[in-house]
């Protein structure tokens, strides 16, 4: 076996078939591959032989997940084990007009909306209930905002185990609500917002012996990296200068630096990119700590359209500061304003994502607005949810209910006269 729990705080190990989210000095845990043992295992060839060719009748997780492609790195479990859609293989999209709206020469933008349920949740996902699946668990559950539900709800379905999910009452999007009921989830409305179902989730999950699928599980975190292996990898292993993502609950934080860490200890990759954590002012704890210099962290009550990333008290905060220490990164907050004239532009472009995805977007423009980041730097933001995840924001920024709206796009009222109708579009043409 080349990974085991390991603690990054006090070193302590623990074995991969524990269950287990926490060492007993209190510090989230770890999957902890022995890199010297891969290092002699692992090339960048062994990756580019596994890329998809051809379909088959026949899911190869190997061949056709953008998440087990990388297995070696993410978990070594039997290859019967595996609970795949299959998921990853996302666009790296480029867009000139974005591009000169944030203002460098080269932007891509990474969408993990085009998962199986429409978010990166999936990666993660397929990793934790393999886990759940490998373990004999008798159910899963997660507290969620919407994003992980729908997730969880998916892959729990697909491999026969029970999902129970609680969601903070009034607080989640009706499009991420509607995959949690539909795939079959037994779904908690919590009185409350995403701190107090976190909390009551970890209880219960303790109390009954459920296994707790939220992202301070390691194993979630581990298919998360496979965003950072796959994003480089599609870019010929030429690392960006800088990798920009929205940041709630901070779990993409610490996985894309463990996911970087790893690939630079392997000489799979020479230079480190810098990340960028970008977080909404109203729900901005992790920006206080980050002000603070890290000495404390920040809880705050968060309020933001942006509701994937509407998070006050972040599980994976300690995780995510070795990240951007491994990484000399930096975190920064945008306004739900900042967030929504993001969101239309990405949308403008024909590529679409939700509000929380569109403050990464909105984080490049005004990190290049500030002089940190250089025009000529390659930004890669990464887009974590589908357009339709929460289309109640898409239409009430374009009908009037965001008057500082500066893109908006409002539907006309027309008369059922032909006469009336060829003046409106032949105003448009």
């Amino acid at each position: 076996m080349t990974a085991q729990l390991e603690c990054p705080r006090c070193g302590t190990s623990y074995p991969l078939d524990e269950v287990r989210y926490l060492c007993d000095c209190g510090s989230q845990l770890d999957v902890s591959h022995d890199l010297g043992a891969l290092r002699a295992q692992i090339t960048r060839t062994i990756f580019d032989a596994r890329q998809r060719g051809a379909p088959t009748p026949h899911l190869c997780p190997e061949r056709d997940s953008g998440v087990w492609r990388y297995r070696e790195l993410i978990l070594p479990v039997p290859a019967e084990m595996i609970v795949s859609r299959p998921e990853g293989n996302t666009p790296l999209y480029q867009h000139p007009r974005l591009s000169e709206w944030v203002g460098v020469d080269c932007l891509y933008l990474k969408h993990e909306g085009e998962n199986p349920s429409g978010s990166f949740k999936d990666r993660g996902m397929t990793v934790g209930v393999t886990q759940a699946r490998w373990l004999g668990a008798r159910a899963v559950a997660c507290a969620s905002t919407g994003n992980t539900s729908a997730s969880l709800a998916a892959y729990a379905a697909l491999a026969g185990l029970p999902a129970i999910v609680f969601i903070p009452q009034g607080k989640i999007a009706a499009g991420k609500l509607a995959q949690a009921l539909a795939y079959g989830a037994h779904t908690l409305q919590v009185t409350g917002d995403f701190d107090d179902a976190m909390r009551l989730v970890q209880h219960i999950c303790d109390e009954m012996g459920i296994y707790l699928l939220n992202s301070l599980n390691p194993f979630r975190l581990e298919g998360q990296k496979s965003i950072i292996f796959e994003t480089i990898h599609g870019l010929n292993w030429q690392p960006p200068d800088w990798i920009v993502l929205p940041a709630g609950n901070l779990g993409n934080t610490a996985a894309f630096g463990k996911a970087l860490y790893e690939l630079q200890q392997l000489g799979l990759i020479t230079q480190m990119p810098r990340l960028a954590a970008v977080q909404a002012t109203g729900a901005n704890p992790f920006y206080q700590s980050y002000q603070l210099g890290f000495r404390q962290a920040v809880k705050v009550r968060a309020e933001t359209v942006a509701t994937a990333i509407r998070i006050g008290a972040p599980v994976s905060y300690e995780r995510a500061v070795r990240s951007l220490r491994w990484t000399n990164g930096l975190v920064t907050q945008v306004s739900d304003a900042e967030i929504m004239d993001a969101k239309a532009m990405v949308d403008r472009a024909g590529i679409g994502c939700e509000p929380a995805s569109a403050a990464a977007v909105a984080g490049v423009r005004k990190l290049v607005a500030e002089g940190v980041i250089r025009p000529s730097e390659r930004v890669v933001a990464v887009l974590t949810g589908n357009l339709l995840k929460d289309p109640a924001a898409t239409v009430s920024y374009h009908t009037g209910e965001w008057p500082e709206a500066q893109f908006a796009n409002r539907p006309r009222a027309v008369s059922a006269h032909p006469e009336e109708v060829r003046r409106v579009i032949e105003s448009i043409l």
